[in-house]
């Protein structure tokens, strides 16, 4: 690929995710207060803690799909298509190899121990709290398997297409939830099924179009199942899977925190703020994310130019940032009023905190997706592991102090370093002074 036809692709990505994240925002904003119309503060705070856990179950490919992402983009690049079909299809029966079992052992522990107590959830008030999360598993788990076409897409520089099949699956969130509401179903079983089900159905229908219609020559065969490849794919996918890991310690786990240390109602504020200003987190992506195989391609081909030449169009970005953010803090009281009404009360406080917390993740992300693209991951996953081993103590002892702001602060102060060093290591590559550690 050239280079203009590189800045072309990047281009059309973007335009084209940012009406697909555009109508992705328009969902996010819909469903928070449908959802709370169906369960009220208390259920829904148990949904989204719920939610966070499963977020533990796409973790578990072992960092396989972003491991496909990279060598795809790669293979592609060299125009090996026989080692890229390898890749799928290595990537795929692993895939099922990995969540078989995984989602049989989580059923059969939701009967054996007692999720009221470690959620703190009153069972008099909720009645169905493990059917509700075997139905949860069962669909996350199928999810998982066919969730890696979303990947293939990535590797194949079509983001954009990525993009539409999550925003696919959340609009069908929305539309069963509303109906929900029209019929006066107000039950948790209900909610997870809807939520769960839905982005199912979507891969599902995404996998045969890829793979039958679209790209046959990319199916997934048995036969061309390979060890080597899965080796290959691991050596990559370990790192991205400590770093999934690490970063799921950091933000799942709050909800967690929350609900143990306060009640499952404290959680709904929390995820109310945090879904106002992760708005800016869905635009960054729409501009961000698609650097992440355009890196691989011109990293491959040694266009050490085209890389400097995008980072200072993302500096740009950063600044608009900075001012989106201030924006959204001085009109956040009067944009929950709107978006929740009066039912849940946000203090200013947990507001700022919570676009601190944005921006610092913002600001490490915009130099992860190029280094994640060159394939320099260790340091990155040193300082990860090292931030969501802090974090849970840090969190204890702020909130302590703070309430559930301190929590949000625990999360900037055990990110920050992390993103200085990856500011670093960027630069360090891109100028040729990098020792051996810098560029791994």
């Amino acid at each position: 690929m050239s280079k203009d036809a590189r800045s072309s692709l990047l281009k059309k990505n973007i335009y084209f995710s940012f009406l697909i994240k555009g109508w992705s925002g328009v969902v996010q904003l819909l469903i928070v207060p449908i959802t709370l119309l169906c369960l009220g503060n208390y259920e829904n705070g148990i949904w989204m803690t719920i939610s966070s856990i499963l977020i533990w179950i796409d973790s578990l490919d072992i960092g396989l799909g972003n491991g496909l992402r990279n060598k795809l983009a790669a293979q592609l690049a060299s125009d090996e298509k026989e080692k890229a079909r390898e890749s799928v299809s290595s990537t795929f029966f692993m895939l099922i190899f990995i969540m078989v079992p995984t989602s049989l052992l989580l059923m059969s522990a939701i009967r054996i121990f007692d999720f009221y107590n470690i959620l703190n959830v009153d069972n008099n008030m909720v009645a169905n709290l493990n059917e509700a999360l075997i139905v949860a598993i069962l669909f996350v788990s199928t999810t998982f398997i066919f969730k890696f076409t979303g990947n293939v897409y990535l590797g194949m520089q079509l983001p954009a297409i990525n993009n539409a099949l999550v925003v696919g699956g959340q609009t069908l969130s929305l539309v069963g939830v509303y109906i929900l509401h029209l019929l006066d179903i107000h039950s948790l079983t209900a909610v997870a099924f809807v939520y769960t089900a839905s982005p199912t159905i979507v891969y599902l229908t995404s996998y045969t179009i890829t793979f039958n219609v679209k790209y046959k020559w990319l199916r997934p065969s048995f036969s061309y199942f390979n060890k080597n490849a899965v080796k290959s794919l691991f050596n990559t996918g370990v790192k991205f899977f400590i770093l999934q890991i690490s970063g799921i310690i950091l933000f799942a786990s709050s909800n967690v925190i929350i609900s143990r240390l306060f009640t499952p109602e404290m959680v709904t504020p929390y995820q109310v703020a945090y879904r106002y200003f992760s708005i800016v987190v869905m635009l960054f992506s729409i501009v961000a994310v698609p650097y992440w195989s355009a890196t691989t391609d011109a990293f491959t081909r040694k266009d050490f130019e085209w890389i400097k030449k995008s980072r200072r169009n993302m500096n740009k970005i950063i600044y608009a940032i900075i001012a989106i953010l201030t924006c959204m803090i001085l009109c956040s009281g009067f944009a929950y009023k709107i978006w929740v009404g009066s039912k849940v009360h946000i203090p200013l406080e947990l507001s700022i905190g919570m676009a601190l917390y944005v921006f610092t993740i913002i600001y490490s992300l915009s130099y992860s997706y190029f280094l994640n693209g060159m394939g320099a991951l260790k340091l990155q996953l040193y300082f990860t592991v090292l931030a969501a081993i802090l974090y849970i103590p840090t969190a204890v002892l702020i909130s302590d102090r703070l309430g559930i702001t301190g929590i949000i602060f625990a999360l900037c102060l055990v990110n920050i370093p992390g993103a200085i060093i990856n500011k670093i290591q960027f630069t360090k590559i891109l100028s040729n002074t990098d020792n051996k550690i810098w560029n791994e």
